[in-house]
């Protein structure tokens, strides 16, 4: 794995130990020679995981929207910040240059990008794996929910199954090594490029 896209809050939370545990991720992606792919702002738990990583000497990756970045969100001492212009082609730009997705804690935002690229996982518009750090048990109400969709004939055993989750980082990127099963091109049917909203608009670097 070249590099993981984090989908983490972009406020800090209530409890400090998660600022905490995105320092820790930063860092370690940082040591492992993992660059990291995040949705490029500078502040709450997103600013925290890009500094933690590029303090350790790592790559970091921003992917923002010029409405966020004219609001004065982005963090501009990243590694690269690509430039787009809708959410969608966003997380289409962030999934090009991933190998592999985590969701750190977050709210909707976070939900919404790491259920879109399990959904394209799961039609097979990529091969890229797809896990939950589980920190403290974070994310155990919503693994709970999962398996009542699933009992309930909405969602394949087999897709449910295919979602990592675990309670550290290290045991999270074992997981996701061990899924990992072509990460270069999507497996079958359209590229990045074709999911974006505004595919004839190309991204901008600064």
């Amino acid at each position: 794995m070249r590099r993981l896209a984090v989908f983490i809050a972009s406020s800090h939370g209530n409890d400090p130990a998660y600022a905490g545990l995105a320092a820790d991720v930063g860092a370690e992606l940082a040591r492992r020679g993992i660059g990291l792919v995040y949705g490029g702002g500078r502040s709450g738990l997103m600013g925290v995981v890009a500094d933690s990583a590029l303090k350790a000497g790592g790559e970091v990756i921003g992917v923002m929207p010029r409405s966020m970045i004219d609001r004065e969100w982005a963090h501009h001492e990243l590694t690269e910040l690509h430039i787009c212009e809708t959410m969608h082609e966003r997380k289409a730009l962030m999934a090009e240059h991933a190998d592999a997705f985590a969701a750190l804690p977050g709210g909707l935002g976070t939900l919404e990008e790491i259920f879109e690229v399990w959904s394209w996982r799961q039609l097979g518009l990529h091969a890229k794996p797809v896990g939950l750090l589980d920190f403290g048990g974070f994310w155990t109400p919503l693994v709970d929910a999962l398996r009542g969709i699933t009992d309930a004939g909405f969602l394949p055993a087999a897709t449910l199954d295919d979602l990592a989750v675990e309670p550290d980082l290290a045991a999270l990127l074992t997981a996701l090594d061990e899924r990992v099963t072509g990460t270069a091109e999507p497996a079958h049917g359209p590229s990045f490029n074709q999911l974006r909203t505004s595919a004839d608009v190309p991204d901008s670097t600064v």
